[in-house]
């Protein structure tokens, strides 16, 4: 029979005192396994002459009246006996989680009252887990963040429950520093999918990245469990595995020995403070909007699926092709790319993985925007992982355009070879001079004719010393090179090289740079042909 608002309001002290409210506890599992994970402690009132009450009548009224911190305080304490009966017989314990409302809070010495009750019955915090309602924290924030510190300094794990009910409560999470988020699918009416889907999908996943386990709360169905377990969310309660069940009954399934000790929530990698690079107002997000080159952060699976998460400005000019962030993020990144350097992106995605450092490659790719004809563009990339999240990496990707610089190594390359096709008739020798660093690199004959090394330090005295400058020439090269070293345009002169005194005509062209410093000097030795004497008949050279 229904009591009445007023017989409720005036049976609860009469009602603690002959203990007619019990604790059920509903089973929370991890649905890939089938395990037990724990439970949470719901209130139920059996009153001698009315019967059953409904939580939904007794609970409103008693938050009413203010009344409420001190129900919840005595089932606290149900939930401290039942722990310390596993105990005691030396069972398993596993965690329960407990209601704590937001009149509780208002209630000065609350958490001590609680310490108090667990202190009495000797119960490790480990066992027991606070539930808050997301409703608690709304228009007290900074209060129940400093609740929330206080309870993890004394060891309790924190859950948000009914999240996503209220109007703030991405705000909320973003200030709470809760160790589970517990999602009411109830919230998201009808089949599982569609757009209800879509939003459930990315708050796991938000949660995830926030190193924040979900349960899912409020399962009915096998399709619904599977729907959850598919995007990533393997804690489940609800009705598809069972009602709430009085402490009996409960306890008869810990006897299965299908329990799973603890939540384990998602690893990080150190490299970077992820929570801060996602705050508009940190060092780290001012860094990626305005003192770095292009940069992104790229979401990658090992599925082989990636997306585009987050672009600065700097990311589009590199591009230069009219995109707007939206293009960028809103379009499948693979999109750019043809097979093979699809496959060379992701192999160095894969590698950076493995090795937990900094890796770098160089992929074409053709970008097309509403008011350009397409472009092939080549983008030297430089890939660090800053997270990972089961079979899910984040990336801080660096890039920067360098097309017109491979355009013009092509270039430089092809007109290479065509030099060293014509070379090889001409008997013509080529190296570069770098002025900063005195060094010389050779062409291919100069290695392979004279066995000069690929890198020649200290230029010239390695190649006075093995006698290819001869040493009466010796002091007027070293002249040479102080001469363009000084910023002479160009130098030429006919020197005889190698043992064999062979007449080449040596030339040098400098190269300068925007100021006007010599920066390289691109020397040449072509030889000399010269006519060999007559000879006369009886073996003497005719005289000319």
């Amino acid at each position: 029979m229904r009591m009445s608002q007023e017989q409720i309001r005036n049976s609860l002290d009469q009602a603690l005192k002959e203990e007619q409210f019990v604790i059920y506890i509903q089973p929370q599992y991890n649905h890939s396994n089938k395990a037990l994970i724990g439970g949470e402690a719901l209130v139920r009132w059996f009153h001698p002459e009315h019967g059953m009450q409904s939580p939904a009548d007794f609970i409103p009224i008693f938050e009413e009246t203010g009344q409420i911190p001190r129900l919840d305080l005595y089932v606290f304490e149900q939930v401290c006996k039942y722990q310390k009966s596993c105990i005691d017989r030396k069972e398993e314990c596993y965690p329960i989680s407990f209601n704590v409302s937001r009149e509780d809070l208002q209630v000065p010495d609350y958490i001590d009252s609680m310490e108090r009750i667990r202190q009495k019955y000797n119960v490790p915090v480990s066992f027991l887990r606070v539930e808050i309602t997301e409703s608690s924290a709304v228009g007290s924030i900074d209060f129940i963040v400093e609740l929330v510190d206080r309870l993890h300094r004394l060891g309790y794990l924190v859950e948000m429950d009914d999240f996503g009910s209220g109007y703030s409560s991405l705000n909320v999470l973003k200030d709470l520093k809760v160790d589970i988020i517990k999602l009411d699918l109830k919230f998201f009416a009808g089949e599982v999918g569609g757009r209800g889907g879509i939003i459930i999908s990315s708050v796991v996943n938000m949660a995830k990245w926030l190193n924040t386990p979900v349960i899912a709360e409020g399962v009915e169905t096998k399709d619904q469990a599977d729907y959850m377990l598919s995007i990533g969310c393997e804690l489940i309660q609800g009705f598809y595995y069972s009602r709430p069940l009085p402490t009996e009954e409960f306890h008869k399934l810990t006897a299965q020995k299908t329990f799973q000790k603890s939540i384990n929530p998602s690893q990080f990698i150190e490299n970077l403070d992820t929570g801060r690079f996602w705050n508009p107002e940190s060092l780290e997000t001012l860094i990626f909007s305005n003192f770095v080159g292009g940069a992104a952060i790229m979401l990658y699976s090992l599925d082989g699926s990636a997306e585009i998460l987050r672009i600065n400005n700097k990311y589009l000019r590199e591009i230069s092709m009219n995109l707007t962030e939206k293009d960028v993020l809103s379009n499948d990144p693979w999109e750019y790319f043809d097979a093979e350097n699809k496959k060379i992106y992701q192999s160095t995605l894969e590698k950076a993985i493995k090795s937990k450092d900094e890796e770098e490659c160089e992929t074409w790719r053709t970008f097309v925007s509403g008011c350009c004809s397409p472009e092939r563009l080549c983008i030297l990339s430089s890939m660090q992982l800053i997270g990972t999240m089961e079979n899910k990496y984040l990336f801080y990707i660096m890039i920067r355009n360098i097309t017109k610089e491979k355009r013009i190594f092509n270039e430089i390359y092809a007109s290479d070879q065509r030099f060293r096709a014509a070379s090889e008739h001409e008997n013509i020798y080529a190296w570069e001079y770098c002025i900063a660093t005195k060094e010389m690199r050779p062409c291919f004959r100069c290695m392979r004719d004279l066995g000069v090394p690929a890198v020649v330090e200290n230029y010239p005295e390695p190649l006075i010393d093995a006698g290819i400058f001869p040493p009466d020439y010796a002091d007027m090269y070293r002249d040479w090179m102080r001469q363009i070293d000084a910023g002479a345009p160009s130098m030429e002169g006919v020197i005889p090289l190698t043992v064999g005194r062979i007449p080449f005509l040596i030339r040098y062209t400098t190269e300068f740079d925007e100021n006007g410093r010599p920066v390289k000097a691109y020397g040449s030795a072509r030889l000399i042909e010269t006519k060999l004497p007559e000879t006369d008949p009886s073996g003497g050279k005719k005289e000319s």
